[in-house]
């Protein structure tokens, strides 16, 4: 009998490859991905749980202002995005339940992503031009982790995606990389202040299931002080020392290198005017948004402050900022802006400054998959 060892091995290959990833549960494979294909070591990955054990939101309902504020509670943390003047809230808390969102804003295909177990929320464009080709992609959670952090999966072509970074790591479009959409994570009542026509995410667009866990904390004390990544998820070992692990932070991006900037620092300046790499860019902080990682209701978690990161380029010149209370100040007009970025009272009146894009991570996720990264000092 002939043997087509050529088909023998597509079968046998990704067998084996699939044998190299971490699956102390015995979880069944139900992937037709190629692992043949990857930019990484397969060893990293490790299989927590089935395929579909999340229940992703596709097109979700949006409810206004009214209702919004019935439904959320003022300190409540969001990560809202605004494209062609349309504006929408992606509560946290509801993303730690879901973790992906498949949406469309402003004409625009996005990807609202949250990893709780990184404190890791961005925002992605879910389309992708990549070895000539062009795709408009949707996304599930693989019910995989590497270094703690959610790998993703397109349902077009069932490559997995690193959640952090955007990145292509196994499969078809290995290689790939998801352009971030600018996005900022602040209160339900900065939201609405900043966008009265704003929508938010409705509680009734999760199942009877999920909707039992909305406004709980599942990881319970996770963003203690003195707290680490789950050791089966993290290797302690390779921990960054530079920052304790569960500091928070806001990375950007500039000529390929990155840098990142604590909110311990940013509460203890207020602001903070920094250029890096040929880019001006500010920091600002204020108090009055939750932990959703903290106590398991999370109306009673702790005060951890908002950081919001804009370009400070603004009418042909670079600004530079100062607090004054809760007033953001420019040094040059005097003019007032909010922690959105936008101008309220002064010559600047009704100018905003671009959000630069960035994520919002605790520090030990970030390290592991950026440890060349820089820190402000």
């Amino acid at each position: 009998m002939k043997i087509n060892y050529i088909l023998l091995l597509s079968i046998i290959l990704p067998t084996l490859m699939f044998g190299q990833m971490k699956n102390p549960k015995n979880i069944p494979f139900g992937w037709k991905t190629d692992t043949t294909n990857t930019e990484i070591d397969l060893s990293e990955i490790s299989i927590v749980m089935p395929r579909g054990s999340f229940q992703v939101l596709n097109y979700p309902e949006f409810i206004g202002k009214e209702k919004g504020l019935k439904s959320f509670f003022a300190k409540e943390p969001i990560m809202y995005v605004e494209i062609n003047g349309e504006a929408k809230a992606y509560s946290l808390n509801m993303l730690s339940v879901h973790e992906i969102a498949n949406d469309t804003l402003g004409g625009v295909p996005i990807l609202s992503t949250f990893c709780p177990l990184c404190n890791s929320g961005v925002v992605y464009d879910r389309r992708l031009a990549f070895n000539g080709k062009e795709y408009l992609l949707e996304f599930e959670v693989s019910g995989m982790l590497r270094k703690s952090d959610m790998v993703m999966a397109d349902k077009q072509t069932e490559t997995w995606w690193q959640q952090l970074m955007g990145d292509a790591i196994v499969g078809e479009l290995a290689g790939a990389k998801l352009k971030v959409i600018p996005s900022l994570i602040i209160s339900v009542e900065e939201f609405f202040n900043r966008f009265p026509d704003g929508k938010i995410l409705s509680k009734s667009a999760g199942d009877e299931e999920s909707q039992k866990y909305y406004g709980q904390n599942f990881y319970k004390n996770y963003d203690a002080t003195d707290g680490k990544p789950y050791g089966r998820f993290f290797d302690s070992n390779s921990l960054d020392q530079r920052l304790a692990p569960m500091e928070r932070i806001v990375d950007i991006r500039s000529l390929g290198e990155f840098k990142i900037y604590t909110f311990s620092k940013a509460k203890e300046m207020g602001v903070i005017n920094d250029e890096f790499n040929s880019k001006n860019i500010v920091v600002f902080y204020k108090p009055g948004i939750v932990s959703i990682l903290d106590k398991k209701d999370i109306s009673q978690s702790k005060d951890i402050g908002t950081v919001t990161v804009f370009n400070s380029f603004l009418e042909g010149e670079v600004l530079t900022f100062r607090k004054e209370g809760e007033i953001f100040i420019d040094n040059n007009t005097n003019s007032y802006l909010n922690i959105t970025g936008r101008c309220y009272e002064g010559k600047l009146e009704g100018k905003e400054l671009d959000i630069e894009p960035h994520g919002n991570h605790f520090a030990f996720a970030f390290f592991a998959f950026h440890p060349e990264t820089k820190i402000y000092e």
